[in-house]
C-alpha cells in the first residue's frame, strides 16, 4: 500500500496549468484548465504507481488549520500565498475519486506518519519529496532516489538534527549558527541527544524552551502524538535523563544512521 503526502503533486499540477492574460487597461486576470491539471495529476499518479509497483495508494492532503500557528505564529509564514487556480477542485475530485485523509489541524506528513505507524505491520510505503518523513520509522522513497528503509532511532536522530538546525522551508529557526551537518554531529557524540541539543541552546543564549518549542515545530506526529478521541496532536514531549530537571532536559535516545 502506498501513502501518498499529495500536497506536492496536486499543487504542482495546478501551478502549471495556471495562466496570465493582459486585457490592457490595467486588467490582468488568471484562468487555468481543469482537463489539463487533472492530465497532469494522474499522469503523476500513474508514474509512481508505476514505480512502486503498486495500485493500492491512499491520497493525504493538508488541513486548512494547522496546530503548529497555535504553539509558533510565524510559522510557514511567509508561505501565506494562494494556492493556484484549480487545486481546490482538484482536492474536491480526488476525494470523490481516490481513499483520501485531511485530519482537521495537521498537515499530510502528520498524517503519513500517523498512519504509518499505527499500520506498520502491513508495511506501507510512504511517498513523498519532504525530508521531513526521514522521522518515521517504515519504509520510505522520496520520489527521487532508491526505496529507504528508516529505523525507529534513525528518525529519532532525524528529528532532534532538525530541532538543532531548524527548516528555513517551513519557517522555524532552530538554534542560530547550527546547520544540519553541525546538529548530527551534536547529536551523535552525545549519550543524552536532547540534552545535547538544549545545551546548543544556552551556549546561544536561548532556553531549554526554545530548544522544546523547536523540537514540537519539527516533529512529524506518530500514533502516540495522536489522540484519536479528541482528534487533536499530543505535543511532543522528551523523556528526563539523570542530569536533567524533571520538566525541562530530556534524552531521544537517537543512534547514528
Amino acid at each position: 500500500m502506498l501513502l501518498l503526502d499529495t500536497d506536492y503533486i496536486a499543487y504542482k499540477a495546478a501551478q502549471a496549468c495556471e495562466e496570465g492574460i493582459d486585457f490592457g487597461d490595467d486588467v490582468i486576470v488568471s484562468q487555468s484548465n481543469f482537463s489539463q491539471v487533472l492530465r497532469i495529476f494522474e499522469r503523476e499518479l500513474q508514474k509512481i504507481q508505476t514505480d512502486m509497483m503498486d495500485n493500492n495508494i491512499v491520497l493525504y492532503f493538508s488541513s486548512s488549520e494547522n496546530f503548529r500557528k497555535k504553539i509558533y505564529p510565524d510559522y510557514k509564514g511567509h508561505r501565506n500565498r494562494r494556492k493556484p487556480l484549480g487545486y481546490k477542485r482538484l482536492v474536491n475530485w480526488c476525494e470523490k475519486n481516490y481513499s483520501t485523509i485531511t485530519r482537521k489541524g495537521l498537515e499530510a506528513d502528520d498524517s503519513l506518519g500517523i498512519d504509518a505507524t499505527m499500520y506498520a505491520l502491513e508495511q506501507p510505503i510512504l511517498v513523498s519529496p519532504d525530508k521531513d518523513m526521514l522521522q518515521i520509522p517504515g519504509i520510505y522513497w522520496d520520489m527521487r532516489g532508491d526505496v529507504q528503509e528508516i529505523t525507529k532511532e534513525q528518525g529519532d536522530r532525524w528529528h532532534l538534527i532538525q530541532a538543532l538546525a531548524g527548516d528555513p522551508t517551513d519557517g522555524y529557526p532552530g538554534c542560530p549558527g547550527i546547520g544540519v551537518k553541525r546538529a548530527a554531529d551534536l547529536v551523535d557524540k552525545h549519550d543524552f541527544p536532547w540534552e545535547a541539543v538544549c545545551q546548543a541552546y544556552r551556549e546561544k543564549g536561548l532556553s531549554d524552551d526554545d530548544a522544546l518549542l523547536n523540537a514540537r515545530l519539527a516533529k512529524i506526529l506518530q500514533k502516540e502524538n495522536y489522540d484519536y478521541r479528541l482528534g487533536q496532536p499530543i505535543l511532543w514531549e522528551p523523556t528526563p535523563t539523570p542530569n536533567s530537571k524533571a520538566d525541562t532536559g530530556a534524552a531521544v535516545q537517537a543512534k547514528k544512521a
